[in-house]
């Protein structure tokens, strides 16, 4: 009877320090900063109430960076009245967010202003030191630190054979131990 009970407490607290060591100590972020961009090549759809930066994309708010391909920016308001409010990143293309002490890569990703949520798909990897985990989705809540994964995701990956590596559905993972003496 206490088996199953060790059991189920051994994998409850193996399931958070999954998707609790992924987040390993998160500062708070300042979503409240201003955001520097930087892209070689930038449209303006005023109408449309978008921005579209691509060429290799860099994004900057306070000590958390995204990089991509492209990066769609949807904004209320019009840039040509000195008014506009930024609501969302959409960006595509080698997606890498990065934080004083992570680093998180995928397919694609969403970063909503107003959840102050970062939502990250496809392969998706999330580093911190020598601890790494791997879904299909990755979720951080940028008020709280809390960063979830999931094993859903964009597609799957194949090798240059056509053969399947990956299909989703499992978050994977390694955590280091400290040595002891």
């Amino acid at each position: 009877m206490a088996r199953p009970l060790l059991i189920a407490s051994i994998a409850a607290i193996a399931t958070t320090a999954a998707i609790g060591t992924a987040a390993l100590g998160q500062v708070r972020h300042d979503s409240n900063a201003p955001i520097d961009f930087a892209a070689p090549h930038a449209e303006l759809q005023d109408r449309s109430g978008r921005a579209v930066l691509w060429g290799g994309v860099r994004l900057n708010q306070g000590n958390m960076t995204l990089t991509a391909e492209r990066v769609t920016v949807t904004y209320t308001g019009q840039i040509t009245d000195g008014s506009p409010s930024v609501s969302r990143f959409d960006a595509a293309g080698g997606v890498t967010v990065t934080r004083p002490d992570q680093t998180a890569r995928a397919q694609y990703g969403v970063y909503d202003i107003n959840k102050r949520t970062i939502t990250m798909m496809g392969n998706v990897s999330l580093v911190q030191g020598s601890n790494r985990v791997s879904g299909g989705r990755l979720t951080l809540n940028l008020d709280t630190g809390r960063a979830s994964m999931d094993g859903s995701g964009v597609g799957t990956t194949k090798a240059p054979d056509g053969s399947v590596i990956q299909s989703g559905g499992r978050v994977t993972g390694r955590f280091t131990v400290p040595k002891r003496d």
